[in-house]
């Protein structure tokens, strides 16, 4: 959780900076080291994260997260789009505007937060 903390204080430098690309990268990673960190503290030590892709690593977080309630739907979805963005931001060569830049860095705020909370609290 701590590295998907300073992942979102990167995200939302580099948008002050005005790197919106940079920002939706460290924005995602943000994300996605949350959710690593959620799913593992919640499926136990004998969880093996499945592969080591990002998309595995996804729908894992939704198979035993979302789908049984434990994690909102929303939550799912802002991970989902995070993936899609960065693709976009790091491989496909075309720029994210500084305003979907921006709400990709407050979702990852708030989804660190949210499961900030469920590390935390796991029976929330």
């Amino acid at each position: 959780m701590r590295k998907a903390s300073r992942a979102c204080t990167s995200a939302r430098l580099l948008l002050q900076a005005g790197d919106a690309d940079g920002a939706c990268n460290r924005a995602y990673y943000a994300m996605f080291d949350a959710a690593k960190a959620v799913l593992l503290a919640s499926t136990g030590t004998d969880y093996v994260p499945p592969g080591k892709t990002h998309s595995g690593l996804i729908a894992a977080f939704g198979l035993h997260l979302v789908k049984p309630g434990i994690v909102a739907v929303e939550l799912g979805r802002a991970l989902n789009r995070a993936e899609e963005v960065r693709l976009i931001a790091d491989y496909k060569g075309d720029s994210i505007d500084a305003a979907d830049a921006g709400e990709m860095v407050t979702s990852a705020e708030a989804f660190v937060a949210a499961m900030q909370m469920k590390f935390d609290h796991p029976t929330l």
